[in-house]
């Protein structure tokens, strides 16, 4: 067998963040040649000898890290485990070490589906690393995972939790509480003990035997329903959770009311006194409305295209970071924070922002209410094929009023297109519409922004009252 072939016919692609697929197409030998590939990609860079692994709660993740190790064992490769986890922890140790990761995760996309993450002794892989491991082909023999054996390592999570322990005094949390809506995330074993040894009183809500698929950037009306409730029952400052492997945030202010991830990601730049930002294009324009940045860099939306533009940022400014319109927060220079050196950490995470949040004086709902008033909301259609979605782009790029059309929106003209991912339309009357198909499963994403919250909530009805019946 070789990579190359394995690979090419395994139906599993890179999307966003990963390779992502249905678990049947995960067999033993798409995985070890996954692993193989990206060995192989990366081997020439940079020297070691061991790559860590770790994966999430879904059912299918241990057999694929079997699988994974089973392929790196024919590389004469060391592996250390460290079970389940969230994948900024496994990153962080991993970078740490010098040795590059895998993460076994779908991150937030459905149960029957999973996914691979990787990262160099450096950090997150790039779009071009995608593509050298995907055009790698190198030999190798049939998988057996039998007798693997993966033994886990509580290193990393430990290592994780101390990276923000040790930021602030045991008392920086006392009085606050603090609930975890823990389902099945990959961190659910820690975030608990992580806000305890803050001094927080921490309630566990909602822990799940099921993979749970949160989508950061879709919360069901379940989710918010049950927010409220918990939060009025409980009397919490803060609810927080995240999605599947817990490198995207989920925070509930002391109203119940879940934030946006890019408004979380604001208001942690601003606490942290960031001085540079990169961001994708459809996170919200509340960000260089507030004036709080030096420089502000729109990038297409994926972790790899936030990191790459770091480069254009690093020359001029020291204390650079970016997040997602999901929430995950890159922190791309080591900064100090009260006193203390917090190592950079190039890839998305869901703790700092949270932390950095509810560590602050003012109430969650204060300090959203001290940011220029822009509201997003975004949802997405499921099961939309991909090329319908293209289709779409594509019409519409050259005629983006038939859009407006088509939506009902007839009062209402297009000012400016934007097509750095998909097509984004700022309308004469500021508000934004903001079309893209999914990266990793097929669906038709709608972001939506106004200085109305029922405005916004209106434009997404009118695009589901559209499009809807095309699924």
């Amino acid at each position: 067998m070789n990579t190359l072939t394995i690979i090419k016919d395994s139906g599993i692609s890179f999307g966003t963040s990963g390779a992502r697929g249905l678990v049947v197409d995960f067999t033993p030998e798409v995985c070890a040649a996954f692993s193989i590939a990206f060995i192989d990609s990366i081997g020439e860079q940079f020297e070691f000898d061991t790559v860590a692994l770790g994966i999430d709660n879904r059912p299918s993740s241990l057999a694929i890290a079997n699988a994974c190790a089973a392929g790196l064992k024919q590389l004469n490769v060391n592996v250390v485990f460290y079970g389940v986890l969230p994948t900024p922890a496994l990153a962080y140790t991993a970078m740490k070490d010098g040795m590059p990761s895998i993460m076994v995760t779908g991150s937030h996309i459905p149960f029957d589906r999973n996914g691979l993450k990787f990262y160099r002794p450096d950090g997150e892989i790039t779009k071009q690393d995608e593509l050298s491991i995907l055009s790698s082909d190198v030999v190798f023999s049939a998988i057996n995972i039998d007798g693997v054996g993966l033994e886990s390592s509580s290193r990393a999570a430990d290592l994780y939790v101390s990276r923000y322990t040790s930021l602030f005094s045991s008392t920086i949390l006392s009085g606050k509480k603090i609930g975890i809506y823990e389902h099945s995330s990959a961190g659910r074993e820690i975030y608990k003990a992580l806000f305890e040894q803050l001094g927080g009183e921490v309630i566990s809500l909602g822990r799940s035997d099921q993979f749970i698929p949160i989508d950061t950037e879709a919360v069901s009306d379940e989710d918010k329903e049950r927010a409220k409730t918990w939060v009025s029952q409980h009397n919490l400052d803060m609810l927080f959770s995240t999605d599947g492997d817990g490198d995207r945030p989920l925070v509930a202010d002391e109203d119940g009311i879940w934030l946006r991830g890019d408004i979380l990601g604001l208001l942690c730049s601003k606490a942290l006194h960031i001085e540079a930002l990169a961001t994708p294009v459809s996170c919200n324009t509340a960000i260089e409305l507030s004036g709080s940045f030096k420089e502000v860099t729109r990038t297409k939306i994926g972790s790899p295209y936030v990191i790459e533009a770091f480069s254009q940022l690093e020359d001029k400014h020291k204390r650079i970071a970016g997040f997602e319109a999901n929430g995950g927060y890159l922190l791309a220079t080591s900064i100090e924070v009260n006193n203390h050196s917090l190592a950079a950490l190039p890839t998305r995470d869901a703790i700092l922002p949270a932390l950095i949040l509810i560590a602050q004086d003012m109430p969650i709902s204060r300090l959203q209410e001290s940011l220029p008033q822009r509201f997003t909301t975004s949802d997405r259609l499921k099961n939309f094929a991909t090329e319908k979605s293209k289709q779409l782009i594509s019409e519409f790029s050259v005629a983006p009023n038939k859009l407006l059309e088509k939506m009902d929106l007839v009062d209402l003209h297009v000012d400016s297109t934007c097509l750095i991912d998909g097509l984004r339309l700022t309308l004469d009357s500021g508000d934004i519409i903001h079309l893209r198909p999914s990266g990793n499963a097929p669906e038709l994403r709608c972001y939506v922004e106004s200085n109305s919250s029922e405005v916004s909530e209106r434009y997404l009805a009118s695009f589901f009252k559209a499009f809807g019946s095309a699924c």
